[in-house]
C-alpha cells in the first residue's frame, strides 16, 4: 500500500481497540497488583518472592529486549513478525491454565515453584512481543494522531478489564476449589490474548516506513552507545526512570500487605480491578489527550504522582477504603504510564529506531530494579513494611523532581537544539 493515510490510521485504530479491549479482558485474570500476588500466597510463596514479582517481571522483560531489537531490525513483513511474537504468550498461558485447572489440591503448597516459572516464562514472552509490538504500532498509525490513539487504545483496555473485573468477581465467588478458579481465570486470559493476537491481521502497513536499508548487528551497538554516550536529554529521563523503578517492589506489597492487614475475602480482588480499571481509564484518555496539547512529558508526570500516591496511601492505611483507594491510585498511575511511556520513546528516537531506544530503556534499568527488589525484599522478610513504604516515596519523589525539572519534553523541544550528531543536549 502506498504511504499511510488517515482513514488507514482510523481503520488500524477500530481494530486497535477491539484488540486491547480484548487483551484488557485477559489480563484481569493474570493482573502483577492483585492476582499474581495473592495467587503465590495462597500457594504458600516467601513474602521475598511475593515482593518481588512485578520488579522481576520488569527484569525478565529487559532480557530479550536488545537481542530481538537487533535481530528484527531488518524485518520487511512486521505483521507477521508481530503475529510470530505472540505464540510463546499464548502457549504458556495455556499451559498455565491447564496445570492449575487440573493439579491435584493436596500438592498446592508446593505449586508455588510451578506458577513462579510459568511466571518468569510470561514475562520473558511480552520482553520478546515488546519492541516488535512497538515497531508494528509506529508502522501503522500517523504521529501527530498517536497519543489519542494510545490513549483511546488503552481507555478500551481498561474497558475489557473492568468487565474482566466482574467477572473474576463472580469466579472467586464460586464454590470452585483452589487453584482451579485461578486456573479458569488463566484459561481465559489465553483464550482473550489468542482473539488479540488475531486481530492484527487486519492492520494496515506504512509500507514506505517499512522499506528499510539493511543494518547490521555492528551498527546496532554502534548506535545503541550514541543515544547512552550522547543523548543527554535522554540520560537524563533514564535517571527519572530509575527512581520510579521503586514503585515495582510496591505492586507486588500492597496486596499481600494489605491482606495480612484486614484479612479481606479473595473475592475482593474483582473490587480492586474494577476501581483500578475505571481509574486507569480516565488516566489513560486524560494522558493522550495531555501529551498531545502539552507533550508526553506532562502525561508521564501524572504517572509518576498516581504511584506516588498509592504508596502513601499504603502508609497511612487503617480500614478498607484506605485500600480501594490504594488501588485507584495504582490505576492512575498505570493508565497514564504506557501511552505517556510509548510516546516518548517515539518523540525521543525522532527518525532513530524507536526498537533500540525501547530496548536500552528496559535494559538500562534492570539491574536498578534487581537492587530494590533485593532491598525492599530483606527488609519485608524483616517486617519492616514501613520502612519499606517510606523508601519507596522518596524514590518516587525523586523522580517527579527530576523529571519535572530536569528533562526536556521532545515533542516540545526546538529543532535548533539539536547538534550535529542528530541527539538533543
Amino acid at each position: 500500500m502506498a504511504e499511510l493515510t488517515l482513514s488507514d490510521h482510523n481503520h488500524n485504530l477500530k481494530y486497535n481497540l477491539i484488540h486491547e479491549f480484548s487483551w484488557g479482558f485477559g489480563v484481569t485474570f493474570h493482573t502483577l497488583y492483585a492476582i499474581v500476588p495473592l495467587f503465590l500466597k495462597q500457594l504458600g510463596a516467601p513474602d521475598s518472592v511475593i515482593v518481588a514479582t512485578a520488579g522481576l517481571f520488569s527484569i525478565v522483560i529487559a532480557v530479550p529486549t536488545l537481542f530481538t531489537a537487533a535481530a528484527v531490525r531488518n524485518i520487511k513483513n512486521i505483521k507477521k513478525a508481530v503475529i510470530a511474537a505472540h505464540a510463546p504468550i499464548l502457549i504458556i498461558s495455556f499451559l498455565m491454565g491447564f496445570t492449575f485447572s487440573f493439579l491435584d489440591s493436596e500438592i498446592t503448597k508446593t505449586a508455588w515453584k510451578i506458577y513462579f516459572f510459568y511466571f518468569i516464562i510470561y514475562a520473558f514472552s511480552i520482553g520478546i512481543i515488546v519492541p516488535i509490538w512497538a515497531d508494528f504500532l509506529n508502522q501503522s498509525t500517523i504521529k501527530k494522531e498517536r497519543g489519542k490513539f494510545f490513549g483511546l487504545g488503552f481507555a478500551f483496555n481498561s474497558l475489557g478489564s473492568f468487565i474482566g473485573g466482574i467477572a473474576l468477581s463472580y469466579l472467586l465467588s464460586l464454590e470452585l476449589p483452589f487453584p482451579k478458579n485461578f486456573g479458569v481465570g488463566f484459561f481465559l486470559l489465553f483464550i482473550s490474548l489468542t482473539i488479540g493476537t488475531i486481530l492484527f491481521l487486519p492492520f494496515k502497513i506504512n509500507s514506505i516506513s517499512n522499506a528499510k536499508k539493511h543494518k547490521s548487528v555492528k551498527s546496532f551497538i554502534y548506535e545503541a552507545q550514541a543515544i547512552i554516550l550522547k543523548h543527554k536529554n535522554f540520560q537524563k529521563y533514564i535517571l527519572s526512570r530509575v527512581f520510579f523503578s521503586l514503585y515495582l517492589p510496591g505492586m507486588g506489597l500492597y496486596a499481600a500487605y494489605c491482606q495480612d492487614k484486614f484479612n479481606f475475602d479473595f473475592s475482593e480482588v474483582g473490587i480492586f480491578t474494577i476501581l483500578n480499571v475505571i481509574a486507569a481509564g480516565f488516566a489513560s484518555y486524560l494522558s493522550g489527550w495531555l501529551g498531545d496539547n502539552f507533550g508526553h512529558k506532562s502525561s508521564m508526570l501524572l504517572s509518576y504522582f498516581g504511584h506516588l500516591i498509592a504508596v502513601i496511601l499504603a502508609i497511612f492505611a487503617s480500614n478498607m477504603v484506605w485500600v480501594y483507594g490504594i488501588f485507584i491510585a495504582i490505576g492512575i498511575g498505570q493508565g497514564a504510564f504506557l501511552p505517556s511511556a510509548m510516546n516518548l520513546v517515539y518523540d525521543f528516537a525522532g527518525e532513530r529506531d524507536t526498537k533500540t531506544y525501547l530496548a536500552l530503556i528496559d535494559t538500562l534499568l534492570a539491574p536498578f530494579i534487581f537492587l530494590f527488589i533485593t532491598v525492599i525484599g530483606k527488609l519485608v522478610q524483616s517486617g519492616l513494611y514501613q520502612t519499606s513504604f517510606y523508601i519507596i516515596a522518596i524514590g518516587l519523589s525523586i523522580s517527579i523532581l527530576i523529571l519535572h525539572f530536569s528533562v526536556k519534553d521532545p515533542k516540545l523541544i526546538d529543532k535548533t537544539s539539536f547538534h550535529l550528531d542528530g541527539f538533543s543536549s
